[in-house]
């Protein structure tokens, strides 16, 4: 496996596991599905910003999942936090993907000084919550029926990773 910066030649397949999640699972709460043009621009807004859009590739360099943080909240007083998004090829899933990464990521967020990086997951979402929870995550809270998808009210856990033990920002 190959974890590379993403680019526009990757927005196909970032777009057809985007929306498997968006058609199969509640890890999106979206109903529309999107383009290959507005993936395009998903990636090149993000790294634009200055966050990375990293994916996992196999030797052939087919693209088995991607991931992604940006800013949690968009005002100053949050600059040091981000929060992250991460997606498997549904061929792809239970195979050590989605740990590398979100290891990568991780590695990213401390090579850019970030704090705290957030995690909001569905709360039925076991296996990502377990997922975060071995790589350090910490439940921070968790919110009832903030959210719907599929004719039902969704939770959402929260988890943080504390990326550093500086006192001051």
């Amino acid at each position: 496996m190959i974890i590379r910066a993403a680019n526009e030649s990757d927005a196909e397949i970032i777009a057809e596991i985007y929306n498997d999640a968006v058609l199969n699972t509640t890890a999106i709460w979206n109903e529309s599905r999107v383009d290959v043009a507005n993936r395009i621009e998903w990636i090149n807004s993000r790294q634009q910003a200055g966050f990375p859009v990293i994916v996992a590739a196999d030797d052939d360099d087919t693209v088995l999942g991607y991931a992604s943080y940006g800013d949690w909240r968009p005002w100053d007083g949050y600059r040091h936090t981000v929060e992250h998004s991460v997606y498997v090829h549904k061929s792809s899933r239970g195979k050590g993907m989605g740990d590398a990464l979100m290891r990568t990521l991780i590695q990213l967020a401390c090579e850019g000084k970030k704090h705290v990086m957030v995690a909001g997951i569905e709360s039925e979402n076991r296996v990502s919550i377990a997922l975060h929870k071995k790589l350090g995550f910490t439940e921070a809270g968790r919110m009832t029926e903030v959210g719907t998808k599929f004719g039902r009210w969704l939770d959402l856990t929260f988890l943080q990773l504390r990326l550093d033990d500086r006192k001051d920002p």
